[in-house]
């Protein structure tokens, strides 16, 4: 056997179809077998492959072992002479495999081998070729050396940027997204080590092979598409540390113990910093705008106290609020208007108007009931929350706007009804992309036909393949679907790299797929859409479910003594409103074996079907898929008093 394909995968079912499907195309002629391994994924992934690809060789772990183990128990069943470990996140051309195992045939002195690659948009991705990060080298790219002189040879050397990424090299490094190895090399140099839970284990193996007398290759004569980080995002806390940690078992391992002891001091230092650096900018991200709301609505309700001071309730010049009252009261109202907004959704992207009017609307509500309960001395003007309720809104929707105005991504205004798309295919599947479009969130302005044949005609023609920058110059499209049955993985992805300077997205729609892919930068994670049928797990449902599950937690803890008197289960209900209280259980969700593909939801305490006497799955799982597709917080209301007695179910 020539070549056995190992992929490992953790909850990344859309990505692993393409990637599959691109697998399969690739390996026409090629005597070959490819093994999945499922490290225990929640999504659906392993149902979706077994009805599929069921020539897939398929191993399905229990728990999730890690990178270094998974890719081990397939390398120790594998029988080609060739070894390719492969992301699920990626996409391969349709020679990629044909001319890489060409170029290990004509290099017998060839170890591993890795290929050009690029993100969603056709950016080349410098981590195709690498450097041996020694501490010198490390040093280099910790302080931004090696981003300010990329050129240089001393400091470019962990991306070995001063290198033609045109041309073959041999390198220290190769990535995991894509390593293709020998079999006899495996057999000498050692498979992955296990000590490397994800991240460093690529490192590890590719110095090994130059330790034990072969060479790495950096091959550009083929690229493939590598979507990026969709099951580890980059910019986590997490990634910074299982990335730098990774680094220090390298260094302990390889170098010597002056060598390794400097290289640890700089790894922690980069752990410290950079994870420093994510939570900063993580927290900075998240309440940055409710910062600046409550900052303008504060100041805002000043600038109308003065107005009203002065021109209406003391227009004569005398008496004034006293100051420690307004400023304990103004912070509050704008404490709630802020609260309001995030709890109606006025935070969520993409940003919706009407989200914070209603948020706004319901702080005043929230505020006016508040200031009537309040004893005589503590009230001073209804008329200055009315006014403030006009400022505030005003003061909301301007931010909105100028927001908008400069283009800041997440948020501009209306972002789903702007896109302009264009679907490459032919006519069959122009119609199943225009319809799966209309299934998911997305509702494009425009949706135009961009036919591969130069003598098909169809409706909303907007011209052929060949004229493919002229289409998107003059109808200004901002996306592009490729449909992957109708074109090659191969064309579709040297038309990313022709277009690469041009404000366009691409997206690619696997045959028979209820998925369409891309990704919109070289850090971001690949997107998706996909039919939209989880209303449950959509950001407002969730913080709405929360919410509701919080609030009846404390009402039946207030009231114990009373409610414990009603449940079947008293032990376990007490047990119950813990759990819910803490986040650990919901109180309303799936029956116990609802179907993985359908959103996440924690485990519960009673069913949408609590009461329905079946067995029959098929059955179960559509009431679960109209539970998760018509989430309502009154719906669990409803099926929490209909099951109150069974609380501690």
């Amino acid at each position: 056997m020539k070549l056995s394909v190992i992929i490992v995968n953790y909850n990344v079912k859309h990505f692993i179809e393409q990637c599959l499907h691109s697998v399969f195309r690739a390996l026409k002629d090629i005597d070959a077998e490819v093994f999945v391994v499922d490290n225990n994924s929640v999504d659906g992934s392993v149902t979706l492959i077994k009805e599929k690809f069921p020539q897939v060789i398929l191993i399905e772990n229990k728990i999730n072992t890690g990178f270094s183990k998974a890719n081990n128990q397939a390398i120790r069943l594998s029988k080609g002479q060739y070894v390719l470990l492969l992301n699920p996140d990626t996409v391969v051309q349709e020679d990629t495999f044909a001319k890489t195992i060409a170029f290990m045939d004509a290099h017998p002195d060839t170890g591993g081998l890795g290929v050009k690659m690029v993100d969603g948009k056709g950016n080349f991705l410098p981590e195709s070729k690498r450097g041996l990060p020694t501490p010198e080298v490390a040093f280099y790219k910790i302080f931004g050396l090696s981003k300010f002189f990329p050129k240089s040879k001393r400091f470019g050397r962990y991306h070995l940027t001063y290198l033609d990424k045109n041309k073959t090299h041999s390198i220290d490094i190769l990535s995991g997204a894509f390593m293709l190895l020998r079999a006899e090399t495996l057999a000498k140099c050692g498979l992955l080590d296990e000590d490397y839970f994800m991240y460093g284990e690529d490192i590890d193996l590719s110095y090994r092979i130059i330790l034990s007398g072969y060479k790495n290759y950096y091959y550009p004569e083929t690229t493939i598409i590598h979507y990026k980080g969709e099951s580890t995002k980059k910019s986590s806390v997490n990634y910074v540390l299982v990335f730098y940690r990774a680094m220090a078992i390298f260094a302990r391992k390889h170098f010597s113990q002056n060598r390794a002891k400097t290289f640890s001091i700089l790894i922690h230092f980069a752990i410290y910093l950079r994870a420093a650096a994510s939570i900063s900018w993580r927290m900075a991200k998240q309440i940055a705008l409710p910062a600046l709301d409550f900052s303008l609505i504060f100041v805002g309700l000043f600038a109308v106290k003065e107005f009203y001071e002065k021109q209406i309730k003391f227009s004569g010049g005398e008496g004034s609020y006293a100051e420690h009252l307004v400023k304990w009261a103004f912070l509050a109202y704008s404490l709630i208007w802020v609260l309001s907004v995030f709890l109606n959704g006025g935070y969520d992207k993409p940003i919706k108007l009407r989200k914070i009017v209603q948020g706004v609307v319901i702080g005043m509500a929230v505020i006016l009931i508040g200031y009537s309960l309040l004893p005589e001395t503590y009230r001073f003007s209804r008329a200055i929350i009315l006014l403030g309720s006009l400022s505030t809104l005003a003061t909301l929707l301007l931010v909105r706007l100028l927001l908008h105005l400069l283009k800041i991504k997440s948020y501009v205004l209306n972002e789903d009804l702007s896109k302009r798309i264009a679907i490459v295919g032919d006519a069959a599947e122009y119609e199943r992309v225009t319809g799966l479009l209309k299934e998911t969130s997305v509702n494009p302005a425009f949706t135009g036909f961009i036919t591969i044949e130069d003598n098909t005609k169809v409706a909303n023609q907007l011209g052929n393949i060949s004229q493919l920058n002229e289409i998107i110059e003059v109808h200004q499209i901002q996306e592009i679907i490729f449909c992957s049955k109708n074109i090659s993985s191969q064309r579709i992805i040297n038309y990313m790299l022709q277009l690469v300077s041009a404000e366009v997205d691409f997206k690619i729609a696997p045959p028979e797929s209820i998925s369409i892919i891309g990704s919109n930068s070289i850090d971001t994670a690949g997107d998706l859409y996909v039919i939209d049928f989880n209303s449950v797990s959509k950001p407002h449902n969730k913080r709405n479910k929360r919410i509701l599950d919080f609030v009846v937690s404390i009402f039946l803890i207030v009231l114990l003594p009373i409610t414990i008197l009603f449940q079947k289960k008293p032990l376990q209900f007490m047990a119950n409103l813990f759990l819910v209280l803490l986040g650990l259980k919901t109180w309303v969700g799936y029956e116990a074996n609802a179907d993985p593909r359908l959103p996440n939801i924690k485990k519960a305490v009673l069913s949408p079907h609590q009461h329905i006497n079946t067995t029959d799955k098929e059955y179960l799982n559509k009431l679960n898929l109209a539970y998760a597709k018509n989430y309502k917080t009154e719906n669990d209301l409803k099926i929490l008093f209909k099951n109150f007695r069974e609380l501690g179910s």
